[in-house]
C-alpha cells in the first residue's frame, strides 16, 4: 500500500536510530543517491541528449571512454565532494585518488566505478554504477592512494544502482543487503526488495564463453559440467546468462541465485585479472556475502585480499555459496592440495 512506502532515507535513519548512531553517515549515503538519479537521468535520456558514442579519450585502464563514462564519473565526483562527506574518494575513470577536504570530521573515503558496462550504451542494455565505502585511517586528512588500500573487510557500505527497465539502487552497511527502486514520479527510491538472499543452489550461471580458450582447467570443468545438462555429472540442466555487464549480471544473481565467473585466465593472468579489486569485485563481494552467498578467486576469499594498488585487478567467481565451493574444490585440486588440508 502506498502509505506503508519506506523511502531509502526513512530506511536510513530507521537504522541509524537502531544502531545508536549519528545522522552523518545518512547524509554521506544521500548523496550517493542523489548522484545516481542523476546518472540514471543522463542514461535514460540517452541519444536525445547526444549521449551517445565515444568521448575520445582514454581512462587509466587504456580503455576508450564512452560520453556517458566521462558524465557520470564528473556527477559522481561533484556530488560527493559538495556533500563535505569524505576525505578522498578514487575512481575507476581516473589515475590517482581525489583529495576532497582537510576537515578532519570527514571520517570515510569513496570509491566508485561510476559507469559500469558503458561498452552496451549504444544498444540500450543495463549498466549500472558501483561505490564502496571505506573508513579513513585516524589523522588522515589528505589521504594518498596507500590509505584506500584497505581489504575489502574494512568496509562500511557498499553498493550499486542498476539503470535498466527501472532504476534500482541495492546496498549493504554490514547488516544484510535491500533493494529501492526509483519511483519517477516522486523522484525517491522505495524500499521493494527488502532482506535480499541468494539461493544457496542454483542451475544458471554466467560467463563469457568467448574466453573459454583462455580458462584453466577448474573453469573449463565447472562450464562444462553444467552444459552437460541432466546426463552429465550435475544430473541437471543449466541455463547460461551472459550481459557484460556486472552490476546487470550480479543483479540477476542476487534475484535468483547463480554463478558469476570472470576468473584469471592465461590471457589477463599478467595482469592480476580483468575485474577490479576496489571498484568492482571488493563492493560486489561484500554484497554477495551479506546476501548468503560466497565470493573467490577461486583460491581466495577475495574481501581477504590485501590490495596493493588502487587500480589492481582479480578474478571473480561469486554468487551462490554451493556453486561457489565446487569452484573453489576444482581449484583445490588443480593445485593439488588435499580438502583437508585447505580446510586447516
Amino acid at each position: 500500500m502506498p502509505h506503508r512506502r519506506i523511502t531509502i532515507t526513512h530506511f536510513l535513519i530507521s537504522e541509524q536510530r537502531r544502531l545508536n548512531r549519528t545522522g552523518h553517515f545518512t547524509t554521506l549515503v544521500n548523496d550517493i543517491v542523489t548522484a545516481c538519479k542523476m546518472i540514471s537521468h543522463e542514461v535514460n535520456r540517452g541519444a536525445l541528449a547526444g549521449n551517445l558514442g565515444l568521448a575520445g579519450s582514454e581512462n587509466i585502464q587504456g580503455e576508450d571512454q564512452k560520453k556517458l563514462d566521462v558524465l557520470a564519473n564528473d556527477l559522481f565526483m561533484h556530488m560527493n565532494t559538495f556533500g563535505g562527506n569524505y576525505v578522498g574518494m578514487a575512481s575507476e575513470e581516473i589515475d590517482d585518488v581525489h583529495v576532497i577536504s582537510e576537515d578532519t570530521h570527514n571520517d570515510y573515503l569513496l570509491l566508485f566505478d561510476p559507469l559500469d558496462g558503458s561498452s552496451n550504451i549504444d544498444v540500450n542494455i543495463g549498466v549500472g554504477t558501483i561505490f564502496s565505502v571505506l573508513r579513513a585511517p585516524a589523522g588522515v586528512d589528505e589521504p594518498q592512494a596507500v590509505d584506500f588500500l584497505q581489504p575489502g573487510v574494512r568496509q562500511v557500505a557498499a553498493g550499486y544502482a542498476t539503470y535498466g527497465s527501472s532504476t534500482m539502487l541495492v546496498m549493504t552497511t554490514g547488516r544484510g543487503v535491500n533493494g529501492f527502486t526509483l519511483d519517477q514520479n516522486v523522484g525517491e527510491f522505495i524500499l521493494t526488495h527488502p532482506d535480499m538472499r541468494i539461493p544457496a543452489a542454483t542451475n544458471e550461471f554466467s560467463v563469457n564463453t568467448s574466453r573459454s580458450r583462455h580458462w584453466d582447467p577448474a573453469i573449463s570443468r565447472y562450464v562444462d559440467e553444467c552444459l552437460a545438462g541432466k546426463e552429465g555429472p550435475r544430473g541437471k540442466n543449466f541455463n547460461m546468462r551472459w550481459v557484460g555487464s556486472m552490476v546487470a549480471d550480479v543483479h540477476r544473481i542476487l534475484c535468483r541465485g547463480g554463478a558469476f565467473l570472470y576468473p584469471t585466465d592465461a590471457e589477463n593472468e599478467k595482469k592480476g585479472g580483468k575485474l577490479r579489486l576496489m571498484y568492482e569485485a571488493n563492493p560486489m563481494a561484500f554484497l554477495v556475502e551479506q546476501a548468503g552467498g560466497a565470493a573467490s578467486t577461486g583460491r581466495q576469499r577475495i574481501m581477504d585480499m590485501q590490495p596493493n594498488a588502487l587500480h589492481q585487478r582479480c578474478g571473480v567467481v561469486l554468487g551462490s555459496s554451493e556453486e561457489v565451493q565446487r569452484i573453489e574444490a576444482y581449484y583445490r585440486e588443480l593445485d593439488g592440495i588435499a580438502p583437508r588440508e585447505a580446510a586447516e
